[in-house]
């Protein structure tokens, strides 16, 4: 069966169709996904720079001309901030897969439906299995340990407490999280709000900056906000890709390090 020629226009969709050892499909991603080595290969790369996929502009605004240019048979788009670009997409033609995950478990089945987009079905099913299993160890690991409450921050200007799957991402580590419910969209929140959850744990990970946020910048604030604060790469935790388990084991890692001797904070 010949590989499927892929456009990725979402850093998640191209994360998890690397996972899924199919990032020899790809022929096209955005800017701001981290482009595989060998992506492209299954159609002998592109000749100009030795068979890296192409970049087609931003996640939000890439060059469609451009898409169209790397005659793709299935363009891949994720988030609701998508869901206008999947519209135009299949507009002009295109095989669009569109995967919008609210929550880790949403998270975890899109694995699976990547897997059967790019026509991998059984690495998909595969990949989301390892993913419950990593969860299902880490659940063991932290059952019946006291739950530390935990902040955290997806923007810091204005600060934002993260949603979507981050609040399950917290639970699953063994955290509570009071600030946002699981499924629902990130959102500003005021700094006394954090105070009077009185907080344990401070987690940052603004997106689009990877690990590169001073703590300082967190805990000098004018609160009375008494907690360590952890910057952890936004991947782990703002991306529904296979990163966001290595998340919640570095959160778990975090929150109980006596469970997990073996593991770096």
């Amino acid at each position: 069966m010949t590989a499927p020629r892929v456009v990725s226009l979402a850093p998640s969709a191209t994360a998890t169709v690397t996972a899924l050892g199919a990032a020899d499909a790809l022929v096209g991603v955005t800017h701001h996904c981290d482009p595989p080595a060998e992506g492209g290969s299954a159609h002998g790369g592109t000749a100009h720079d030795g068979g890296a996929p192409a970049a087609v502009g931003g996640w939000l605004n890439p060059g469609l001309d451009r898409v169209a240019d790397l005659d793709p048979d299935v363009v891949l788009t994720s988030d609701g901030l998508q869901s206008d670009l999947a519209d135009e997409c299949r507009e002009r033609g295109f095989d669009v897969r569109h995967r919008e995950p609210a929550t880790l478990g949403e998270a975890i089945e899109a694995f699976a439906a990547r897997g059967a987009d790019v026509g991998r079905p059984e690495a998909g099913e595969m990949l989301a299995e390892e993913a419950r299993g990593r969860l299902d160890r880490v659940a063991e690991a932290v059952a019946d340990r006291p739950r530390p409450t935990v902040y955290c921050e997806e923007w810091s200007d204005p600060p934002m407490a993260a949603g979507n799957w981050v609040p399950d991402a917290v639970r699953a580590a063994g955290g509570r999280y009071p600030f946002v419910d699981p499924g629902e969209r990130s959102r500003e929140v005021d700094l006394a709000s954090v105070e009077a959850a009185d907080p344990d744990h401070l987690v940052v990970h603004v997106c689009g900056h990877g690990d590169r946020i001073d703590p300082a910048t967190v805990a000098e604030r004018d609160w009375t906000v008494d907690a360590p604060v952890h910057v952890i790469d936004d991947s782990l935790l703002n991306q529904p890709s296979p990163a966001l388990i290595d998340g919640v084991e570095r959160l778990a890692a975090l929150f109980h390090p006596e469970a997990f001797p073996g593991a770096t904070s």
